[in-house]
């Protein structure tokens, strides 16, 4: 099948990463003579801006295998994504707001990469191109679709939606003076780990109502409440490994607030992959679920703080196509 190539390169994720694996790519483009087009984000928001362009252009369009356009072998114009997870997450819901539906093709160039992880995409970039290229036709992928009430706020979730501890820490990395400065040597992960040691022993537990299958249930003390699509957050941490990105349900897991001893103990468990026996570890999975948080926390969805505020946010599922061929995935 031939393509065209529309390339929306964010250099700056992961710390200039971005730029590197965007070069690759322009590279392979070149030497395999593939047509494309280059549009480089150039500041905070600039994504949703190109994505409207395309759109109001009518440049892309839907994925219709009964396309006559598509049997003449005309190239089909594919969006390509190079970035980090936050990238993606702000074409994704620029494309939501829109109500229009694309496929979408995507090269991790972030730090986490959670979702490449997540959906069996290489995080080795001229793997995960010649998974892009070799595919036929998108995969359906699962994500979440959110609904808040109090600030009526909605949006798509590829990863996951946090409140209390992995937010805490997302917002105190965001702010803190030591990433700029580790960043300018591609150092950045040494603020993440600074960050989730100063959270550890700030983080206070708080009340939260869970609502699964018409049944509430109540946390007086949660220290941790992710909303994930599949196992991984915090850059392969297997938070919910019985999660899965191609089935139509949510996985939650809430982690009670417990002793400093025992909370590092619960860290072991976790790197173990044990951490699901633990009595605190509480995990729940449907296709539409609900959390009340009435105690002001910090909230992320994708990595993108979304404030120190109370919650009340229903979560339902919402399919997104992804143009990649799985089944060439291997390890890395």
């Amino acid at each position: 099948m031939k393509f065209h190539f529309h390339l929306l390169i964010n250099q700056a994720s992961g710390s200039g990463r971005g730029q590197k694996v965007g070069d690759k790519i322009i590279t392979l483009l070149q030497e395999n003579q593939f047509e494309h087009t280059l549009y480089y984000t150039e500041y905070a928001g600039h994504e949703q801006e190109i994505i409207r362009q395309l759109v109001n252009t009518e440049t892309l369009q839907a994925w219709d295998p009964q396309n006559p356009a598509l049997t003449a072998d005309q190239p089909f114009p594919l969006l390509m994504v190079i970035g980090g997870d936050g990238t993606l997450h702000q074409v994704l819901n620029e494309l939501y707001h829109l109500s229009v539906d694309y496929p979408v093709s995507y090269i991790p160039g972030g730090s986490g990469n959670d979702f490449a992880r997540g959906i069996g995409l290489s995080r080795q970039p001229e793997k995960a191109f010649w998974q892009i290229v070799k595919a036929q036709e998108p995969t359906k992928i699962n994500t979440l679709f959110y609904n808040e009430e109090i600030q009526a706020e909605k949006g798509v979730v590829i990863n996951n939606v946090g409140i209390g501890l992995d937010a805490a820490i997302v917002n105190a990395t965001n702010t803190s003076f030591a990433k700029k400065e580790l960043n300018k040597y591609n150092l950045g992960s040494l603020a993440y780990v600074s960050s989730i040691l100063k959270v550890l022993f700030t983080q206070k537990g708080f009340p939260i109502l869970v609502e699964v299958n018409g049944t509430e249930h109540s946390f007086k003390k949660a220290f941790l409440c992710t909303t994930t699509n599949h196992p991984y957050f915090g850059g392969g941490v297997a938070i919910a490994p019985m999660a899965k990105a191609d089935k139509n349900n949510i996985d939650l897991v809430v982690i009670e607030r417990i002793a400093m001893f025992k909370i590092f103990w619960l860290i072991i468990k976790l790197i173990r992959k044990t951490h699901t026996n633990s009595k605190y570890y509480h995990h729940f999975n449907s296709s539409k679920l609900r959390i009340v948080s009435t105690i002001p926390q910090y909230g992320q969805a994708d990595g993108e703080v979304m404030g120190e505020r109370p919650f009340d946010i229903t979560f339902t599922t919402r399919p997104q196509m992804i143009w990649y061929k799985k089944n060439d995935h291997k390890k890395g």
